[in-house]
């Protein structure tokens, strides 16, 4: 027997091919946080602009989402995930040749065509590989490789671009999309029956959803008050941690506290750091627990109040804010279990676009929050720059991180109304979720 043979063994390593790719996406995504002043001198960028251009990565992968989770439940994760590597490699091409800011977004909208369709694969090659008691731990293993990618977008990628420029740095990880694409293509399979392997015990049967069956579980969807709370929770929680460390996170230390960016990317390190460590030990002491709500509403609280140091304060010492970019990478963690919750209450064959439903409002989140931090720091700019990059005030930076704190305050308010639901949904079995 060789190891392509052994269900257990295969799977890792299928799971390693999408998550090469899957590192390689947030990588991209959160590139322009280190390349800001870089972007801004190449195209001449306001901040309400690169906040755009950061964005429109975001935009189309909030748009592929449910799409992806038809295609994931239709045809599977291997070609859906294979191709998305090879496209997102393509844009990362474009991206580094782009010579306008026009050219630059467009190739950037198409990596976060090809990143879109990355999570929701693997999401639903874990569903069809692996336990339902295992799911919870392999959605915060998989966000784990997020917070590995962040970490490699903060200081690595700082030093990298320093030392080769910003062009053939985002020429290097084309290259490297395109081996994962085939590794996926070689590895992984929608199954291990499709693979001609043995059932791995306690593994349920995934069978793909008719036409018919995909737009019942829309409508359904469309009228689950507990999707909708869930989705404004990811949008929030996603798209506070995207926009912290993805992009505002740098300026508002080389500006208020006159940091280089290679000294300010140490501190989105950190929520990086967060990210690699929470996500996964969240997910296995929720399968642990076999909680999901509680420690969900919690991570939500925790997660406002850690933010909220920055506008609070202004500019609290730097070890406070050492902390609070820790903890909001930790806790993401939380933020993810909504992904468990949506699959849980769904059939199994409906677990792609399920989470691919809530999945969407995290990108939307990292789409719409960057923008508003950008148009609020306008309306406080100065006439001076700080290595390359347009200064704003420090009162301007507490206006846009309050957006955040603010939007994550809903979430919390939206994670209590899920736990009242359910303590209902419990004391009246016959009560349904979409009433």
């Amino acid at each position: 027997m060789n190891v392509l043979s052994d269900p257990t063994t295969r799977r890792w390593l299928a799971w390693g091919a999408l998550a090469t790719i899957f590192l390689l996406v947030n990588l991209h995504r959160l590139s322009t946080g280190v390349i800001a002043d870089r972007l801004t001198v190449a195209f001449g960028t306001t901040a309400a602009q690169l906040g755009v251009l950061h964005a429109s990565f975001f935009l189309i992968y909030a748009i592929v989402q449910i799409p992806t989770g038809v295609l994931a439940d239709r045809f599977g994760p291997r070609l859906v995930g294979s191709i998305g590597g090879f496209v997102l490699s393509l844009g990362a091409i474009g991206f580094a040749i782009s010579d306008s800011f026009l050219a630059a977004f467009l190739s950037r909208a198409l990596i976060g065509l090809g990143s879109g369709v990355i999570f929701i694969s693997i999401l639903r090659f874990c569903a069809n590989w692996y336990r339902p008691d295992e799911f919870a731990t392999m959605t915060g293993l998989t966000a784990g490789v997020a917070g590995l990618g962040a970490i490699l977008a903060t200081t690595p990628l700082a030093v990298t671009v320093d030392l080769f420029g910003w062009r053939p740095s985002i020429g290097a990880l084309a290259v490297v999309g395109f081996i994962g694409a085939g590794a996926t293509a070689l590895l992984a399979r929608n199954s291990p029956a499709d693979a001609g392997l043995e059932p791995i015990d306690g593994v349920p049967t995934q069978s793909s959803s008719s036409r018919s069956e995909i737009i019942e579980t829309l409508r359904t969807l469309a009228r689950d008050i507990d999707q909708w709370l869930l989705s404004v929770i990811f949008f929030a929680g996603n798209g506070a941690v995207l926009t912290l460390i993805g992009l505002w996170g740098v300026p508002y230390l080389v500006v208020v506290y006159d940091l280089n960016v290679a000294t300010a990317s140490y501190f989105t390190m950190l929520g990086s750091v967060g990210m690699l460590v929470g996500s996964p030990v969240i997910g296995w002491l929720s399968d642990r627990l076999e909680q999901r709500l509680v420690p969900l509403s919690a991570g939500v609280a925790a997660f406002a109040i850690a933010l909220s140091v920055i506008p609070v304060f202004g500019q609290p010492p730097l070890w406070a804010i050492a902390v609070s970019y820790l903890a909001c990478g930790f806790l993401l963690g939380s933020i993810m279990l909504s992904l468990s919750v949506i699959k849980e209450r769904y059939p199994p064959a409906a677990s792609g676009v399920a989470t691919a439903t809530v999945n969407t409002f995290g990108f939307v989140g990292g789409t719409v929050l960057p923008a508003a931090m950008g148009l609020a720091l306008d309306a406080y700019q100065t006439d001076e720059t700080v290595d390359g990059t347009i200064a704003y005030t420090e009162f301007g930076y507490r206006i846009a991180f309050g957006v955040l704190a603010a939007t994550l305050v809903v979430a919390f308010l939206c994670s209590l109304w899920l736990l009242i639901r359910d303590r209902r949904r419990k004391q009246h079995p016959q009560h349904r979720s979409g009433q």
